[in-house]
């Protein structure tokens, strides 16, 4: 199977991947209806001349809100169709919508860009444009190609009809092009109070698609814009401006999610009726980025947020790149997973598990790790020697960085006879298959030596608060000179030189695979217990050093990001277990066992 079918693997809605599921992909490849259609359709347009050779893209976010995993494969998209034809992809802001948007968002957006990895060849904005647009917007007035409309925006709605039901055309679609021409420039001019008017297209009111019954080129609305200020009442609609604006800037490949396919004629419509600079732009269309138990949708994560649910837009648990940065994520992981899932022509759900994957492997070659107890149970060593003045012994142990890359060399660990490790590392009565300490056991503490417990400390309620165990110091760097094995390895930190951390443990956000499946409203699948801090988790002292925003491998217990702002918390990034390899093993055996039952 090649990669580009590798790329579109996902979960069905049952979140389950089956090799039937593989096989109709790969022949939907085989058959032309997938694949990297959106390359094809650049090299013919090479090929043929059009635009003179050149690719230029763009992403046109609005910015009235911050950017979010979808956004990333768009972007993805964009600067990466570029990138391989050798193309410049511009930034654009389509700001459009003054009471929506302000300069924090921009700022955020410039900044998640950059996050990514990619620079635009420019940054503009649409309402750079606005002249130009209204300019155009007269021409097709005295065509008799568009007309001034004083009916509110709800009769409108009525009157387009519907599917299998025509439109009624406005009282007010005949009017001269004189009277248009006077209202539309009295518009421009502020005479009007916001809502009275709008500048329509005069199309087709019958028309079997629904975006070319008379589409509103133009409202009214007397606001401030972030950045032109007072000088515009009429504002633009994103089907007038969003064509107009990449045939200005010389964009070839206008390329959107599926969502826009019905808006394509109209783009090609308003575009066919206007004095172009070059050749017209092409819109492409590819299936937008979705995930298992997420959502995307910027009015419900709002109400996750001023509902307190989560306490920011950079929430770890919050699918914004400002979260997923905050979280630990690396652009690079993330820019690879959007590659990895292609571009189709059919939305699907991706697995999350897939994304975490994707970061799983990028941490394991570039984190350092360090060792950190998260739910402290001290463990005393009685045969632990001491100094002339009764003190403790402190030794230390050179461990590795990091594994995967010698050049992040070795690091010092104390080691003395007063240790911390996990809690669920020790059972005084060991269920089957359990290979940590117990009473007897001998484990091997990571670097350091081979210990046994010996007995146990309990408080007035009969918990357990102090392990003791034996060392055997023959094994200094966790080796038996006579060759014996020990079943578990456990990580540990010094008491002595412990360091406090907090540490903020997540899960699903949503406990649904698709949220508001069953009820339709997707904030009814929120996970009450998505989040866990455990306040007294210990770690060795270099932990100290980590800087805001580094992600470390917690020996044993996952990939963990300091966070940016308060120093000594850590946010989980993903654990150490490969859940995606283990949902593929499931459902390839699945699938065995279904194809065995129908062979028998």
């Amino acid at each position: 199977m090649n990669g580009a079918v590798a790329g579109r693997w996902s979960l069905r809605a049952a979140g389950v991947l089956t090799r039937a599921n593989l096989t109709a992909m790969a022949n939907e490849e085989a058959a032309g209806g997938a694949g990297d259609f959106i390359s094809n359709a650049v090299e013919q347009d090479l090929a043929n001349g059009v635009h003179g050779g050149r690719v230029r893209t763009r992403f046109p976010p609005e910015p009235n809100g911050y950017l979010h995993i979808g956004h990333a494969k768009a972007i993805t998209v964009d600067f990466g169709t570029a990138e391989r034809f050798g193309g410049v992809c511009n930034l654009r802001f389509d700001d459009t919508n003054p009471v929506a948007e302000n300069p924090e968002f921009v700022q955020s957006i410039l900044d998640d860009i950059a996050w990514l990895g990619y620079e635009p060849g420019a940054v503009l904005h649409a309402s750079g444009h606005f002249e130009q647009l209204y300019r155009w917007a007269l021409l097709l007035v005295e065509q008799g190609l568009a007309y001034v409309d004083d009916q509110d925006n709800e009769t409108i709605s009525a009157q387009r009809g519907g599917f299998g039901r025509p439109g009624v055309e406005s009282p007010y679609r005949n009017r001269t092009v004189a009277e248009n021409l006077d209202l539309f420039t009295r518009m421009r001019a502020g005479e009007f109070p916001d809502g009275s008017r709008v500048l329509r297209a005069r199309i087709d009111m019958d028309a079997d698609n629904m975006a070319l019954r008379d589409p509103v080129m133009y409202r009214i609305r007397h606001a401030e814009h972030h950045q032109t200020g007072t000088q515009w009442p009429i504002y633009p609609t994103y089907d007038w401006a969003h064509g107009q604006s990449d045939a200005i800037e010389g964009v070839t490949h206008s390329l959107c999610t599926l969502e826009f396919d019905t808006h394509r004629p109209l783009y090609d419509w308003f575009l066919e009726h206007l004095p172009l600079p070059a050749d017209k732009p092409r819109q492409i269309e590819f299936a937008r980025l979705e995930l298992t138990h997420t959502i995307t949708s910027k009015r419900r994560l709002a109400a996750l947020v001023n509902g307190g649910v989560v306490d920011g837009w950079d929430d770890p648990r919050m699918p914004t790149l400002r979260g997923l940065r905050r979280r630990g994520y690396p652009a690079k992981a993330v820019r690879d997973f959007c590659t990895y899932v292609g571009t189709t022509r059919t939305n699907s759900r991706h697995a999350i598990e897939e994304l975490e994957s994707f970061v799983r492997r990028e941490l394991n070659t570039t984190s350092q790790r360090r060792m950190v107890v998260t739910r402290p149970l001290r463990l005393v060593l009685d045969d632990w020697p001491t100094d002339e003045g009764g003190a403790p012994v402190v030794e230390h142990f050179r461990l590795t960085n990091n594994p995967e890359n010698p050049d992040d060399g070795t690091r010092e660990v104390a080691f003395t006879g007063e240790l911390l490790i996990e809690r669920e590392d020790f059972a005084e009565v060991p269920p089957p298959k359990f290979f940590r300490l117990a009473p007897g056991r001998e484990v091997r503490l990571r670097g350091a030596y081979l210990v046994t417990a010996t007995d146990v400390v309990k408080d007035a309620d009969g918990e357990i608060v102090e392990v003791h165990a034996s060392y055997d110091p023959a094994t200094r760097g966790g080796t038996a000179p006579d060759g014996r094995r020990v079943r578990s390895t456990m990580h540990w930190v010094s008491a002595l030189h412990a360091v406090d951390v907090r540490v903020a443990l997540y899960d699903r956000l949503f406990t649904a695979v698709n949220p508001g499946e069953a009820t339709g409203e997707p904030l009814d699948d929120l996970n009450p217990d998505s989040c866990e801090l455990l306040e007294s988790a210990k770690g060795e002292a270099a932990i100290a050093d980590v800087e805001p925003g580094q992600v470390v491998q917690f020996e044993r217990l996952g990939y963990f990001a300091a966070d940016p702002r308060t120093k000594g918390l850590f946010h989980r990034t993903v654990g150490l277990r490969d859940e995606w390899a283990a949902l593929q093993r499931r459902a390839a055996r699945a699938d065995d066992g279904a194809r065995a039952r129908s062979r028998g």
